[in-house]
């Protein structure tokens, strides 16, 4: 069963690779941010238009591994919508889940997001999967770049 649900976690991050959401640029963003992983030379544009206090649209470009980009896609779908608070919420989650294994998650916040949990078992990836998040936090903090390093 959980070799199962481990190859439908698989097949949707495969998906979300293949078939980015919002994978496009935004006119007039307000905040926007690239972000570098030298690691492995994964680079992600992220771009958000907020008003209101509320993410009302986001897109981002970029290129890299399968890894990085599934994590961009997901966090897109994530967002949208999103308020600033519940946006560096899921952050604050996301980076949580991939970075301390034994730490209790809010899986309602984290939703889709926690396909991406499994990634924790491989180190040297976990940079990959977290790169549009600090993107993301990034572009909420006001600043232009952000690293893995």
């Amino acid at each position: 069963m959980a070799s199962d649900l481990s190859d439908l976690y698989q097949e949707i991050l495969l998906e979300h690779n293949r078939r980015p959401r919002n994978f496009k640029t935004l006119d007039d963003p307000t905040h926007q941010a690239d972000g570098f992983n030298p690691l492995c030379g994964d680079q992600i544009s992220l771009q958000l238009k907020v008003g209101d206090d509320k993410v009302h649209d986001v897109g981002f470009q970029g290129h890299g591994s399968a890894i990085s980009r599934a994590s961009a896609s997901l966090l897109t779908q994530a967002v949208k919508g999103a308020t600033s608070d519940e946006t560096m919420a899921m952050f604050d989650e996301f980076h949580k889940m991939l970075t301390e294994p034994d730490a209790e998650l809010d899986i309602d916040l984290l939703g889709d997001l926690e396909m991406l949990a499994g990634v924790i078992a491989y180190p040297t990836r976990i940079k990959c999967a977290i790169l549009a998040w600090h993107t993301l936090k990034a572009a909420m903090d006001g600043e232009n770049v952000a690293t893995t390093e």
